[in-house]
């Protein structure tokens, strides 16, 4: 026997039919089963690209050879080692105040290369 949803399906089947005719009805599933297989295969790509990145490259990469021997700086030591090599002094500044001392530095710097 036919339960609630089957009924639901069915009505929304005859709604369909009655609206757009059956002339309408190919399209309509032509361009649901492409729907479809655009949903695929984006999910597809999207596994293979999870499963690249969860597993571990084979393939080898070619850096310079400065950036091999550098471990990965924070926010902050890369703020306090460019304030030092544009001669700020930051002892007892906050991150605001060194980050505006470096804008403006970079600033007079920039208009007297011009």
């Amino acid at each position: 026997m036919l339960e609630g949803w089957e009924w639901l399906i069915i009505g929304v089947v005859a709604i369909v039919i009655i609206m757009w005719g059956p002339a309408k009805i190919p399209e309509f599933a032509k361009a649901l089963g492409k729907a479809k297989g655009e949903f695929s295969k984006a999910q597809k790509e999207f596994t293979d690209a999870a499963m690249t990145t969860a597993s571990p490259q084979t393939t080898t990469t070619i850096t310079a050879p400065s950036l091999q021997a550098q471990p990965l700086k924070s926010k902050d030591e890369m703020l306090l080692e460019t304030a030092r090599n544009l001669g700020i002094s930051t002892s007892g500044k906050t991150r605001e105040q060194i980050t505006e001392e470096i804008n403006a530095k970079v600033k007079l710097l920039g208009s007297s290369a011009a």
